[in-house]
């Protein structure tokens, strides 16, 4: 997996342009990557419907949960599915709206300066070997391609925003994820 440094995209992978992004602040650059769970509706996977959130398509007569989530504006600079299939919504160089009010060792605005990686998911439901994989790839692939990364802190969603979030949830496996990282492979 390679990551073109100069568009913020990675070489190879389905994309899903999102509307939901900004420009990152003048002079700040990622160097916090943050972990977060999602399925839609809740615990229910594979139906699509995420991308479709992300780029503010989701029908609201499709499932009564969707209508409580009608006004967000979010996304994520990637997905993982549940077999480990990769979909980039937004640049690496650009904002995603991801983390919302967050904060990570005293800096507050965490999008402004981390990258947002969702695996299909939730908290009570073990992620798939496929998912530790590709994410790991897609890690790996990060760091090569900006420097500040390869030093980053990998959190979860919770880690940042603890009194809003919980994902990815306990039924993710940090060490798993570490010692991918640690062998330079997945």
């Amino acid at each position: 997996m390679i990551v073109d440094a100069s568009s913020g995209w990675i070489e190879g992978v389905r994309r899903m342009p999102s509307p939901n992004f900004d420009p990152r602040p003048t002079g700040i650059e990622a160097d916090l990557i943050v972990i977060h769970g999602i399925s839609l509706p809740p615990g229910v996977f594979g139906q699509g419907w995420i991308d479709r959130f992300f780029c503010n398509e989701l029908p609201l007569a499709a499932d009564p949960y969707f209508s409580t989530i009608a006004d967000l504006r979010v996304s994520a600079h990637v997905l993982v599915d549940r077999e480990g299939t990769a979909t980039q919504y937004v640049s690496f160089n650009d904002r995603a709206w991801h983390a919302g009010e967050s904060s990570h060792c005293g800096r507050e605005a965490c999008n402004d300066f981390s990258i947002g990686i969702e695996l299909e998911g939730a908290d009570d439901v073990p992620y798939a070997a496929e998912q530790y994989a590709a994410l790991g790839r897609v890690i790996l692939a990060l760091r090569r391609a900006y420097p500040a990364l390869g030093r980053a802190d990998i959190v979860g969603h919770s880690d940042i925003a603890p009194r809003r979030k919980t994902d990815p949830g306990p039924c993710f496996d940090w060490a798993r994820l570490h010692r991918i990282l640690a062998s330079g492979t997945s």
